[in-house]
Parts: C-alpha cells; sequence; structure tokens
C-alpha cells in the first residue's frame, strides 16, 4: 500500500457525508440546464443492468438527481449525437465519450489477454469488421445472430467475435436498442481527436483515479479504487500525482483523499429526498455506504427467495441527506405495488411517502398499494402520508 503523507485536511464525519453527497448531485439545486447529460458527465459513469423494475437502472440514475425527465428523453440524451458510449468500467457503464482516452489501458490488457472462454473460428473476426464496415451500425442478431440456440452463454462466433473487437476497442456500443447493443467501428463513433491510444497505462489510471475522485468528492483507497474498478496498487503508483488532497475525516480508520475542490466550498443546498436504484454510484460500494450513511446496503435479486431480508429490487430511500428506508417495488398494471418497505423511524414514513408517489407518477402509475411494513406499527403514518399526496395506500 502507497505511503500516506499527514493530511492537513481534517473533517467530521458529517462533513465527509455532505461532501459526498454533492459531489454526487443529491445536495444543492439540480443541474437542469446541463440535464441527463451533465448528470453523466458528473458521475463519470452511469451502470447499465438488464433489471427492470421501476425502470432500468440507467433512467434511475438521472430521476434521482433531476427528478421526473421523460424516460425517452433520458435515452436520447444518453445516446444521441455520439455524447457516450457503453465500456466496462465499475461494471458495463455508459460512459462520456470524452473519457475514451482514459480506457486505454483496459483496451490493451484486453488484447494481450492469453486466453478467452469462448474460441473463435478462423476469419469470425475479420468478417465481422468487415460487415460492420459495409453495413453501419449493427446488434449481434443483425451480425449473423447471437447465439447458436443454447443457454445464454452459448455464443454465436459472431456475438464472439464482436463483443471481443468491443473489448479491444476496433468496435463500440453506441446504444441500447431494446437492451441489444448496437455496434460501430470507433473510428466512426468516436471523434477523431478523442480516438486515440496514446495516454500510457499510468496516465489513464492517474486521471481515472482524478476523476473518481472528483465525482465521489472524498473516499477511501478502495473507495476510489472500485469506482472504475482499479487494483489498490494501481491507484498506489498514481495517487501522489492525482491531484487528489490526503485527508482525515473523524471515525474513518482508514487513510482518506478528497477533491480540492470539494473542500474549498462548504457543501450546502436543499437535499433530494429520492428513491435510489441499487446500481447508484452513491452506494455502489457497500463499506463506503456503511461507513458514510451507517446504512447496510445489499442487492438481494440473486439471493434465493427464501433468504431474501429485504426484497427482490430493493431501492434506499434518500432523504434529509440521509439514507432512513427502503423499498423492494413492482408494478402491476397502473399500480405501483411497495412489496415489501422497512423505516428507520417515524420521522420516515413521510418522506417514504413522498418519492413513492413521485416515482408512480414518473412512471405512469395513478395508485400506490402497501404490501409489507416493517416496524408494522409505520403502517398507519405511512398510509396517511401517502393519503394526503393524493396516493392510495
Amino acid at each position: 500500500m502507497t505511503s500516506v503523507p499527514s493530511p492537513a485536511v481534517e473533517l467530521s464525519a458529517d462533513e465527509a457525508r455532505r461532501i459526498a453527497l454533492r459531489a454526487q448531485g443529491l445536495l444543492g439545486a439540480p443541474d437542469r440546464r446541463g440535464g441527463v447529460r451533465g448528470v453523466l458527465r458528473h458521475l463519470g459513469a452511469v451502470q447499465l443492468d438488464t433489471i427492470s423494475v421501476l425502470a432500468r437502472s440507467h433512467e434511475l440514475i438521472p430521476y434521482a438527481r433531476l427528478g421526473a425527465v421523460g424516460r425517452r428523453t433520458v435515452e436520447d440524451a444518453y445516446w444521441t449525437e455520439g455524447h457516450s458510449f457503453e465500456y466496462w468500467s465499475h461494471a458495463a457503464c455508459i460512459l462520456p465519450v470524452e473519457e475514451w482516452p482514459h480506457f486505454a489501458f483496459r483496451r490493451r490488457a484486453y488484447r494481450d489477454r492469453p486466453q478467452w472462454h469462448h474460441e473463435l473460428p478462423d476469419g469470425a473476426y475479420d468478417t465481422v469488421i468487415k460487415q460492420l464496415r459495409a453495413e453501419g451500425p449493427l446488434t449481434a442478431t443483425e451480425l449473423g445472430g447471437a447465439k447458436n440456440g443454447g443457454e445464454w452463454w452459448d455464443w454465436s462466433a459472431s456475438k464472439v467475435a464482436v463483443e471481443r473487437a468491443l473489448m479491444f476497442g476496433e468496435v463500440v456500443c453506441t446504444e441500447r436498442r431494446s437492451w441489444k447493443r448496437v455496434y460501430d467501428l470507433a473510428e466512426r463513433a468516436i471523434p477523431d481527436a478523442l480516438l486515440h491510444d496514446d495516454l500510457d497505462d499510468r496516465e489513464c489510471i492517474r486521471r481515472l483515479v482524478l476523476l473518481a475522485g472528483k465525482s465521489l468528492g472524498i473516499g477511501t483507497r478502495t473507495d476510489i479504487a472500485d469506482y472504475h474498478r482499479l487494483r489498490g496498487e494501481q491507484f498506489d503508483a498514481v495517487v501522489a500525482d492525482s491531484g487528489l488532497v490526503p485527508v482525515s475525516v473523524q471515525g474513518w480508520a482508514k487513510p482518506a483523499w478528497a477533491d480540492p475542490a470539494a473542500l474549498t466550498t462548504p457543501p450546502r443546498g436543499r437535499h433530494r429526498t429520492t428513491l435510489l436504484s441499487p446500481f447508484d454510484s452513491l452506494v455502489w460500494e457497500r463499506a463506503r455506504t456503511e461507513r458514510i450513511f451507517g446504512f447496510t446496503h445489499r442487492l438481494e435479486a440473486y439471493v434465493p427467495k427464501p433468504k431474501r431480508v429485504h426484497g427482490y429490487f430493493v431501492m434506499p430511500l434518500l432523504s434529509g441527506g440521509r439514507l432512513v428506508g427502503r423499498v423492494d417495488p413492482a408494478r402491476q398494471g397502473t399500480t405501483l405495488v411497495a412489496r415489501q418497505i422497512s423505516l428507520d423511524n417515524h420521522k420516515a414514513a413521510r418522506p417514504m411517502a413522498q418519492a413513492l408517489t413521485e416515482a408512480a407518477r414518473w412512471v405512469g402509475c395513478t395508485d400506490v398499494r402497501i404490501e409489507r411494513v416493517n416496524p408494522p406499527a409505520l403502517r398507519p403514518p405511512l398510509a396517511a402520508a401517502l393519503a394526503a399526496g393524493g396516493a392510495s395506500a
């Protein structure tokens, strides 16, 4: 681990929490002029996921920060006019197109990878590249079929080839169409000024560490490295030159670094009351979420149903700058169903009612139905708050 200089700045846990919220766009006036693209640039990465309950996660991210942005507006903002691309960052993420050069180190690593899970027949890679060059952007199905007919991992040769070309950087995912990746040649999709791999590995990583620090506001070694799935030793090699400032935070057992700009102005402003996607970058890192908010967050979608504690797609409730509850939502026609709600205390009932009502309207639901509430004694105040806001309980 890197040697950490003695920090000149000491912060309280509350100051660190507010810095993190502002950096994530959840404290202060929303940047409505920047819109969805502004949110993407601010966060640096928006995670994609196949699960869709209220909406897909990449739609929920700008909703949490901007409010009821039209879902078509969200998709258009991401994918039209070449403002972004999809690549492997924290996971499969939408990334601002200006970050293309920063992932050259990862593209090179994939090219040098000695083994792959799928064999590739001779000529299959070149065939896919030629087809994209001749026909323009295509899905894997349009390239010849995504699968051989077996299980989901039974990819066809054309799917293996185009995914490998994506990892190498010769091909770019320029949008999702009915959740299928649309592939195009990087030489067409990425602006000439950005289409290069000139940055060496160290400079790529240094820039990503700085960007992650800015997007988080403040974080430990693990927090910052995890943002773009860097290794700890990669962080260690560049942090001294990254521009981030060593700080200490009361109650944090490990050293931390902060965006210097985040330290110059005290974070103030209005807190957003909203439901968060479980894939929101505010709560990506479980240990960080517990450290900052005292809140244990776990995605249980892949946990066997009998072993789930809070539900399938649990969305934390953010209110007053704190995580004060959670809900496992579903949709049945025009009804938003709160299958299970957990609240920290009675003060969280009104914010949960507000968040549920706003989310229901956003996705076109006219009613909210509560199934289970924990603790049960909070069901009456929650139902009353929903009724006061014009929603049923």
